[in-house]
């Protein structure tokens, strides 16, 4: 019988275990697949998770990158981690645009200032200098925000790139803001660097958790799921994706003591 899992990847920031595990036990409850594993690494995917990998037995094995948007890790350490994996894997897409995750961060700004004309919603991003996936995502919910939620203005800032965090309270129009930061879990970035940035000691704005373990992010690993089995159905649009693309080309480097050995 061909058995099913999910892998739930992350880094392993202030509360990633705790984040991972909530999201993995839900989804062991739904009886998604047969199996729901979490996976953490600090800083070098590869050598870190490459004897966990090899000991995953699941035929096929949905591996979910626990993040808002692409980064350096997911695009390159990652899916080069995953070829340590025996069974047949299907790379998800982050998390990030979801429309699930749109209802979270609107639920967590209004869980601290009401939603009104005269209040500013801020998304905060991580962001990159050379990368556009962040900002995409970031984009992509300021524009549903802006149609589906009260806010007088929905602002975007990164921490990475323009317009920055540390700008953003100059440019509110209005005299209450909410700042939501787009991460699943706490880092030292959300934790200390951000809350610094945005000066709220300075008051006039309110900041929200990171979006953590919200029984809406479990949908939305759910839905990934079962949009890739979906495109498992149709072997050409299956190995299009980004994510295919990624799992086929990136390799362990021989030359770091990583390659392949099998």
């Amino acid at each position: 019988m061909t058995t099913e899992s999910i892998l739930l990847i992350g880094r392993n920031t202030r509360n990633a275990h705790e984040v991972l595990e909530a999201h993995a036990g839900r989804l062991n409850r739904r009886a998604v697949v047969d199996d729901v594993e979490i996976a953490t690494y600090e800083s070098e995917p590869i050598r870190e998770l490459k004897e966990e990998f090899e000991r995953i037995s699941a035929d096929t094995v949905y591996a979910v990158p626990m993040c808002a948007a692409h980064s350096h890790d997911t695009i390159d350490g990652v899916p080069a981690a995953l070829s340590y994996i025996s069974g047949d894997v299907h790379y998800c897409e982050p998390l990030g645009q979801n429309p699930a995750i749109t209802e979270v961060i609107k639920e967590k700004g209004a869980s601290l200032i009401p939603a009104s004309d005269d209040v500013s919603l801020i998304l905060v991003g991580f962001g990159s200098s050379s990368k556009p996936y962040h900002r995409q995502t970031t984009d992509y919910h300021a524009a549903r925000l802006r149609e589906q939620s009260g806010y007088g203005e929905v602002l975007t800032c990164y921490l990475l790139q323009n317009p920055t965090v540390e700008c953003v309270r100059y440019n509110t129009s209005k005299n209450q803001s909410v700042a939501v930061p787009l991460f699943l879990t706490r880092t030292e970035a959300t934790e200390s660097r951000i809350p610094d940035e945005l000066e709220l000691a300075r008051g006039g704005i309110e900041y929200a958790d990171p979006l953590g373990a919200h029984p809406r992010i479990t949908d939305a690993v759910h839905s990934e799921v079962e949009k890739q089995r979906a495109l498992a159905g149709d072997d050409a649009e299956s190995a299009a994706s980004f994510e295919a693309q990624l799992t086929r080309t990136q390799r362990p480097v021989a030359t770091d003591g990583e390659g392949l050995q099998r």
